[in-house]
């Protein structure tokens, strides 16, 4: 009580003087009927979001967004006010798109993450072995989590327990089991994944090779298990969650020295599947399969995925829940990452008042995946530094969604990665017609919390959450108050960066840039318009050269329109296109480089959901996967002109069938 007190006075003090408003009120409630941790930090006050964003969705014993200081802050980068001049948002993609996509590399693309002599020794002899090619017998694995991290003391091999259902109390993780299935089918594998392991294709062509990543054999030096974790779930404290059908088969060294986990999805239950059966099906494994290597090919930062492999077993899913269960074929996804640590894993003890679970799980995540902040900090300064370095990462992360137009679906606190990678490809979706309100998770349509605009404030929040988790560690508001202040400067310099390279402007003036962009914004969301292609085509306006002619550059944008354009909406158009080709004159580069950079940062190719549905069609109904295949295929050059075929199928609208269809226009997190 005496802390509390001490506490809300002095943030009491501070509120009013935070550089975006950033107060948290510090609640150390011990009450068995409060669903926050205990040494929670509700937000009281918090960077402003969008006008049409979380307001009333947040659970309401936990307060609301609603900052008087700030109210333009994180949600008006969407449209493209408060823009900052930066460097390099998209510039740096190459150099990380050679392992995770996106522009994580400098800081993922390490070494070795982790310690122990063991693993001095892989780093010291990786350069002999660089030139080697390893075989599904020879990968080598340091299973630093399980080796590190306190265990749940219940063996898998425990025929009473084992994976049985339960609450894992001051562990980490759990050792688990895959269950068997009938008949493994490979469907397909990534080559680029696989090169992460050092295998070569015909490695990955084996039987062996389907039968291990279905789960039914293990590879030499695997040590499966299921990790630990708890989170929020569209707002609400939702106790211990877990992986329940996911389990990692352990972490291997590459020839390189990188660290690579490898997760099965879908290969049975474990103590944290609660009520379920830890299958997944096939549709939703081919979405998480093709969407997981699309988002590495469009510079993403993203977890991967290594295998697709049929079951040749049925799962029984209530794909609506609406009552209507059936019989589906059933799948499972090899993801991959260097880690696969979420929010929820430093919430779940956080929440329970387990200190030391905490402090451990933070030191070894310090020590594996930021050695470059605990080489220079220790103890609470370095975990400060950590969510600073989170903050960044995961606006960096948020701000490439809005570029290619992704929508998570289901962002949670159990769905955000510690290490700023997209995770947990559920109910996602592409916007069509550009619309921040569009949301494609039926679960989620009547509140929409995470629909298109709102998910940078929804990864604020986030980040909220896991300050909260990191209190008990830092024992001090204000340092935490500070680190949190990285994201909103992380989100604002990214999206300004974003929006000035795909409206191809060689510098960004800042308010004249963001009003352009707002501009747009709203024209495309008035007359309902392909956000893929409008940008896309926008790269191919002759400005320069073909001189200022609104009806002639109206025309190149006709294939982006979903309806004919009215004449009051024509009008603004053209009004738009004036303005924009006079700022693009101001530039000293000619409609050729212009069109070259664009087209590096708008991809004429994106993962459609009828593009995907489209595939797992014919795979279910008729057990042909050469769609999957190419789909695979196209998604690997994204931001490249194909041929007329695949441009014919692919760089199109959303078809009108695909607006009513299942799988099309709305999603469950049923899998």
């Amino acid at each position: 009580a005496a802390s509390h007190t001490r506490a809300t006075r002095r943030l009491a003090c501070m509120e009013g003087r935070v550089p975006v408003g950033v107060v948290l009120a510090l609640c150390c409630s011990l009450t068995a009927a409060s669903q926050t941790c205990a040494f929670a930090l509700p937000p009281s006050s918090l960077c402003g979001l969008p006008a049409r964003s979380l307001q009333g969705e947040v659970n309401k014993g936990e307060g609301l967004f609603s900052s008087r200081t700030a109210s333009s802050s994180i949600g008006s980068v969407l449209s493209g006010r408060r823009g900052i001049t930066t460097k390099g948002f998209l510039g740096s993609v190459p150099s990380a798109l050679g392992h995770l996509g996106g522009a994580r590399g400098g800081l993922l693309r390490k070494s070795l993450r982790g310690g122990g002599q063991q693993i001095s020794s892989l780093r010291s002899t990786a350069s002999s072995t660089a030139a080697m090619s390893a075989t599904l017998h020879t990968l080598k694995f340091d299973n630093s989590f399980i080796r590190d991290l306190p265990g749940d003391p219940v063996s898998e091999y425990d025929k009473v327990k084992g994976n049985k259902p339960r609450q894992v109390e001051k562990s980490a993780y759990s050792l688990v089991l895959p269950t068997a299935v009938k008949d493994p089918k490979l469907v397909s594998f990534s080559k680029e994944c696989a090169a992460l392991f050092d295998l070569p294709e015909e490695e990955c062509k084996k039987q062996e090779f389907a039968d291990i990543l279905a789960g039914n054999k293990l590879f030499e030096g695997s040590e499966p298990m299921a990790m630990c974790y708890g989170g929020h779930q569209f707002g609400n404290w939702a106790g211990q969650l877990g992986d329940g059908r996911a389990m990692s088969l352990g972490e291997v060294i590459n020839s390189k020295g990188e660290r690579w986990e490898l997760q099965l999805k879908g290969a049975g239950p474990t103590p944290y599947s609660r009520t379920a059966d830890g299958r997944a099906v096939l549709r939703s494994s081919v979405r998480e399969y093709l969407c997981s290597e699309a988002m590495y090919h469009l510079g993403v930062p993203t977890t991967r995925a290594l295998s697709l492999v049929l079951t040749g077993d049925e799962v029984i899913r209530d794909m609506f829940y609406d009552g209507n269960a059936k019989p589906e074929p059933g799948a499972v996804v090899c993801r991959v990452a260097p880690s696969f640590i979420r929010f929820g894993n430093f919430e779940l003890p956080a929440s329970r008042g387990d200190e030391e679970t905490l402090l451990k799980l933070l030191d070894y995540t310090l020590q594996r995946d930021f050695p470059a902040i605990s080489a220079k900090f220790s103890g609470a300064d370095a975990y400060v530094e950590l969510l600073k370095e989170v903050c960044r990462t995961t606006a960096l992360m948020t701000a490439h969604w809005m570029r290619v137009g992704y929508v998570h679906g289901v962002m949670n606190t159990d769905n955000m990665s510690i290490l700023g990678l997209t995770i947990d490809y559920g109910p996602y979706g592409w916007v069509d017609n550009y619309d921040p309100e569009w949301t494609p998770n039926t679960t989620d349509g009547m509140r929409g919390r995470y629909k298109f605009g709102n998910q940078p404030g929804v990864s604020f929040w986030n980040l909220v959450r896991l300050a909260n988790a990191l209190y008990p560690a830092v024992k001090d508001v204000e340092p935490l108050q500070e680190a949190l202040v990285e994201f909103e400067k992380a989100m604002t310099d990214n999206m300004s960066d974003m929006h000035r390279q795909k409206l191809g402007l060689a510098e960004w003036r800042g308010e004249e840039d963001e009003k352009l962009y707002a501009e747009l914004c709203k024209c495309m969301e008035k007359q309902e318009t392909d956000m893929t292609i409008l940008f896309r085509k926008l790269g191919d306006l002759a400005v320069k050269e073909g001189g200022v002619d609104e009806g002639g550059m109206l025309d190149v944008l006709q294939d982006a329109f979903y309806k004919p354009l009215k004449e009051s909406t024509e009008a603004e158009w053209k009004s738009w296109l004036s303005k924009y080709a006079k700022r693009v004159k101001e530039d000293d580069v000619s409609d050729a480089e212009r069109r070259q950079a664009m087209n590096k940062a708008n991809p004429k190719y994106v993962l459609r959901n009828f593009i995907a549905q489209q595939a797992i069609d014919a795979a279910a109904d008729a057990g042909d996967f050469s769609l999957v295949q190419e789909v695979l295929e196209v998604m690997r050059r994204p931001y490249d002109e194909q041929s007329k075929e695949m441009e014919a199928k692919y760089f199109i609208k959303r078809p009108d069938w695909a607006r009513t269809k299942p799988g099309c226009s709305a999603l469950s997190c049923s899998s």
